[in-house]
């Protein structure tokens, strides 16, 4: 074991002492989604589920894990960076508490002992030996017996577990549960990421059941006095393109004819005005959104392409907002696009990186949305870089990947359309679609 190794091994360790989840040989996927949303909230910098695995030997894998990888493993565990953590456990260290390169050497020479007269000396040397060793032997029997009440202490036994009940929107989704364990009276189920989505469960409860109005890839939580003991993944599909105006509490869906326009995909000002019974759009969103297993994209080397426009007048919706988002089973990509004069109220995920319009300056990102605009992105050599008209307006660093591509999304601020749309991955086109 090379001295890297002993110490990823050594880090590991405080880790799982940390979490107090038990033997990481019985951690599962959810296990490790959740470690990657635990450090991602400690160091901000996300590790993928596949990397995780890597590190923890789920997976093989020759290559040594990268420089961002190890930093965010020792942040996580305490320490500034990868450096501070090796500079405070130096490498003899490493191999005590590896048991290797032991420090105590046992001689294989006798000891001179004092000469007695009369007696032959060769007589010694048996009993020098016997005693070495006895003192060995009491000294393994302290060592252990003074150890052996320093393992973290079993955790409690927690499930969360979900079933969707159709393959339709809405989707209720029953939440098999178990938090007895904790004794506690604040037990609480996350719908996903956003934490308005909180419903309090009986804390000897079993089963609960949620609504979920909108498609995605989510990571339902179980939380208790805030905490979050467990998670699962809840992926709600669509069959092909759904339409959705968003509204509180309950979503408004378009049918087939609401959202086929003459070579486009999109909705009509008569339609919306029809449906939300205003003619008025600002801050009213339509999404557009293809929720599936998008096979054969390299999720760290593809290209994503598209050409859209917002329909709406400036009267209709002053800011002519627009949304094109990559959904991925770790994080996604958005990108927005508005009317020059609205940039400071839009924002823009890398996957790995936000950027706020407020404290950024995203004029790049501005123009006239009533005329059709080709947006692309491409993600190679952990570098994000985003175009508007064959114009880069984004460089950025993305040293993780947004995991397995599961989705695509348009969103319009009002009325808008979508032309037509490519992802690529490693030459070769992935999915491709012409409305």
């Amino acid at each position: 074991m090379t001295n890297n190794d002993k110490y990823l091994a050594k880090c590991r360790q405080l880790i799982e002492d940390t979490l107090s989840w038990g033997d990481s040989a019985g951690w599962t996927n959810d296990d490790f989604e959740d470690l990657s949303d635990k450090i991602a909230e400690k160091t901000a910098v996300r590790l993928s589920i596949s990397t995780l695995k890597r590190i923890w030997g789920k997976v093989r894998y020759e290559s040594s894990p990268t420089a961002s990888t190890l930093n965010a493993l020792a942040r996580f565990s305490g320490y500034e960076s990868w450096r501070d953590f090796q500079h405070k456990h130096p490498a003899d260290e490493e191999n005590k508490a590896t048991g290797e390169a032991v420090a105590v050497e046992i001689s294989t020479e006798p000891q001179t002992p004092a000469v007695v007269p009369g007696i032959r000396r060769a007589r010694y040397v048996p009993f020098a030996v016997f005693g070495v060793a006895g003192l060995i032997v009491l000294g393994l029997i302290s060592f252990f017996s003074t150890h052996k009440t320093d393992k973290p202490p079993t955790p409690p036994v927690v499930k969360f577990e979900s079933r969707k009940t159709t393959d339709e929107l809405p989707n209720s989704v029953i939440f098999d549960y178990d938090a007895s364990a904790f004794h506690s009276d604040n037990v609480v189920i996350q719908q996903n990421w956003d934490t308005t989505r909180r419903q309090n469960v009986p804390p000897d409860g079993k089963q609960v059941a949620s609504i979920y109005y909108y498609p995605g890839y989510f990571k339902a939580k179980l939380l208790v006095d805030g905490d979050i003991k467990k998670q699962t993944s809840v992926f709600i599909k669509t069959k092909g393109w759904k339409g959705i105006i968003e509204k509180k509490p309950v979503p408004i869906y378009l049918n087939a004819g609401d959202i086929k326009q003459k070579d486009a995909m999109g909705i009509s000002s008569a339609t919306l005005r029809e449906k939300t019974g205003s003619p008025v759009f600002s801050d009213t969103w339509v999404d557009f959104t293809n929720v599936r297993n998008f096979d054969g994209v390299d999720s760290a080397n593809f290209t994503f392409e598209t050409t859209v426009h917002n329909t709406s007048t400036v009267e209709e919706s002053l800011c002519r907002k627009i949304k094109i988002t990559l959904l991925g089973t770790n994080t996604a990509i958005i990108v927005p696009l508005s009317d020059k004069g609205c940039i400071a109220d839009i924002g823009v995920l890398t996957g790995y990186q936000w950027f706020s319009g407020k404290d950024t300056d995203l004029s790049a990102f501005g123009g006239d949305m009533g005329k059709f605009q080709h947006v692309a992105f491409t993600l190679e050599k952990q570098r994000l870089k985003i175009y508007l008209n064959n114009v880069m307006i984004l460089d950025a660093k993305q040293p993780i990947t947004i995991g397995d591509v599961i989705g695509i999304r348009y969103e319009f601020e009002g009325t808008g359309e979508v032309k037509d749309v490519k992802l690529s991955s490693g030459g070769k086109v992935a999915y491709e679609e012409k409305f």
